[in-house]
């Protein structure tokens, strides 16, 4: 599991771009997006750098989490 920050994301149109860049990346991925905390959750194999990769070509840059 691998917890992003994403400070940009406000709304569930945000959350829907979101979740496609993340799948297309790595498509059996499953996504957990929460918008009040603006964090979102990944389970999958690849490798946390192609994801916040993918979420800045998006427009929305992301951390990981510290609390892993």
């Amino acid at each position: 599991m691998l917890k992003l920050n994403v400070p940009d994301m406000t709304c569930g149109h945000c959350a829907g771009i979101i979740t496609k860049a993340i799948q297309s990346v790595d498509a059996g991925a499953k996504v957990d997006v929460d918008l009040k905390t603006q964090t979102v959750t990944i389970d999958a194999n690849s490798d946390g750098a192609a994801f916040t990769r993918a979420l800045e070509v998006a427009g929305y840059p992301a951390t990981v989490s510290a609390a892993q």
